[in-house]
């Protein structure tokens, strides 16, 4: 997800944010690419952050009045697979700026509805969509985590594994649990809320991680989110 444009380049904070933003998909509303794809057991990903108006003068939907800040912040990108970044930059008057940002809007109304993002009556209802997700990312883990024997081996191809799997399922199960938990919100108590603001964190070091390649230690899973909404 390179973009060597100068100040116009998103920051660390911005690629997370167009990541999170996406779910691993294109924002196109026309297209259906996964960003991360499969291939012979190792995750490739064809996501390419697209600016709305040009990274620079002359370039697709140039806006002369904006800074080079702005043309690389978040509101001024949309994260796409590779053809659809080459079509809008291809043929820009086909793909307004009115458009691209209708896109990102309509993308993030999708991912609301697919995320199961509405208000429970009750804390079971909220459960019974949060537990399979929690239970599908820990079967992973512990299949494929680097706490496996394998994991030691730089042969065995485990770490390779583990990212993919990692980018592929438990990033976007994750992000989905945060946007159902945050619309739920009323129905945690005091300490559901303080692990659900730990796992917030937790997400976005595995993130910088896996996605930026920030080496810094990551937060702690927290250890009660398994059984947060259970009565």
């Amino acid at each position: 997800m390179a973009c060597s444009r100068g100040a116009a380049s998103p920051n660390a904070q911005t690629q997370r944010r167009l990541f999170a933003a996406s779910a691993g998909y294109c924002q196109n509303p026309g297209c259906s690419n996964e960003l991360f794809v499969d291939a012979a057991g190792k995750s490739i990903h064809i996501a390419e952050m697209a600016h709305v108006f040009a990274a620079i003068d002359g370039g697709p939907r140039t806006n002369p009045d904006l800074s080079e800040e702005e043309r690389g912040a978040f509101e001024n990108l949309v994260m796409l697979c590779a053809n659809c970044h080459t079509m809008v930059d291809k043929v820009p008057d086909a793909f307004p700026d009115t458009m691209m940002m209708g896109w990102k809007r309509e993308h993030a109304n999708k991912l609301q509805g697919l995320f199961g993002a509405v208000k429970f009556c009750d804390r079971a209802s909220a459960r019974q969509v949060v537990e399979p997700l929690l239970a599908e990312n820990h079967a992973i883990f512990k299949q494929y985590g680097p706490q496996i024997d394998a994991a030691c081996n730089p042969e065995s191809g485990a770490a390779e594994q583990w990212k993919r799997k990692m980018l592929t399922r438990i990033l976007p199960n994750s992000r989905r649990m945060l946007v159902i938990l945050d619309a739920n919100r009323y129905l945690l108590g005091g300490d559901e809320k303080a692990t659900l603001e730990q796992f917030r964190q937790h997400i976005d070091d595995l993130e910088a991680f896996h996605i930026e390649g920030n080496r810094e230690d990551a937060s702690r899973f927290p250890g009660e989110l398994p059984k947060i909404l259970e009565d």
